[in-house]
């Protein structure tokens, strides 16, 4: 059977898909238009932005009812397909984190815009906490759902045994070369599936939506190039603990976010727990925490209202 084309995630929806050029590379980026307004002036750049980044193995399509909620409430609201994911382009490298918060950087300006609101799920929150500190004037706000600061979480590995049970395990199966990759498409990719069941709260995973996106991601993952440059990302931080970009890296991002920041987590999350997300005050100061009810590692599908509703109060 021959492998998904990345056009397949170019759902129909009350939005519109375009092609946009930054840092170096194209991206695929999904923009909701609110009924009644036409793409063409919705695009004002006086209009707020908030830029939307999703996790590992996932796609824009993670962020559907924020696209719509948020462009509802009147802000310009984009879904990226990451650098390596869906239909955007797959570079064979850039997956460390000065590149990463370039591309989201050159976006925001690609996009028109002087700055943005960033809203990122566990990889792609991390991508927010990195453009905050790398490229802070193009950063009005960030929110985030399940994902630490990632010198909190670095901290975590270290002191608490539960967190490091949790999430270590995973991330140190990706460092082997070319096997992960296979397991990640096999069986059409069934592990993704396997995952999301892992990590997902109970009530989502025995609905018809849970079926539905798993079925999506695992069509997602099959892209050719995708779970190579899924891995990559893992990659990058795990071999740059031991190089001096790493540690440049890591040294930079102790430099407190001092924009507003919203940190919301799954209150039933069993992969990235309520103390990682409150470790680290001093790196965030005006940082606001939202546990959301009834949901697990994915709050912005599991309780879409709530999780939609926090982020808008953020941008008024």
């Amino acid at each position: 059977m021959s492998p998904p084309d990345p056009s397949a995630v170019r759902y129909d929806g009350p939005w519109a898909h375009r092609d946009v050029h930054a840092n170096g590379i194209r991206f695929h980026v999904v923009e909701a238009v609110p009924s009644g307004v036409s793409g063409q002036a919705f695009a004002d750049p006086d209009t707020p932005l908030v830029v939307l980044l999703h996790g590992f193995g996932d796609f824009w399509w993670s962020w559907r009812h924020q696209l719509t909620g948020l462009a509802e409430r009147g802000f310009r609201t984009v879904a990226v397909d990451l650098r390596g994911y869906g239909d955007s382009d797959k570079p064979p490298r850039g997956y460390d984190g000065w590149t990463l918060a370039g591309d989201i950087a050159g976006l925001i300006r690609a996009l028109g815009h002087t700055e943005a609101t960033l809203v990122g799920h566990a990889e792609g929150g991390l991508v927010c906490w990195a453009t905050a500190v790398l490229h802070p004037r193009v950063v009005r706000s960030i929110a985030l759902v399940s994902s630490p600061h990632p010198v909190a979480l670095k901290r975590s590995m270290f002191r608490d045994r539960r967190q490091r049970s949790a999430w270590l395990p995973n991330f140190l199966r990706c460092q082997v070369p070319r096997y992960p990759e296979r397991v990640l498409t096999e069986d059409g990719g069934a592990e993704i599936e396997r995952l999301l069941r892992q990590r997902a709260g109970e009530h989502w995973s025995a609905t018809p939506e849970f079926a539905d996106t798993v079925a999506r991601m695992r069509t997602a993952v099959q892209i050719p190039g995708t779970a190579h440059c899924a891995l990559e990302y893992q990659r990058w931080a795990f071999r740059s603990q031991w190089r001096p970009d790493g540690a440049r890296f890591m040294s930079t991002m102790r430099e407190p976010v001092r924009i507003p920041v919203l940190s919301m987590y799954g209150d039933r999350d069993r992969y990235i727990l309520a103390s990682t997300i409150r470790r680290g005050p001093e790196l965030a100061p005006n940082r606001r925490i939202v546990p959301i009810p009834d949901a697990g590692h994915y709050g912005h599908q599991e309780n879409p209202d709530m999780v939609t509703a926090e982020i808008a109060k953020l941008l008024d």
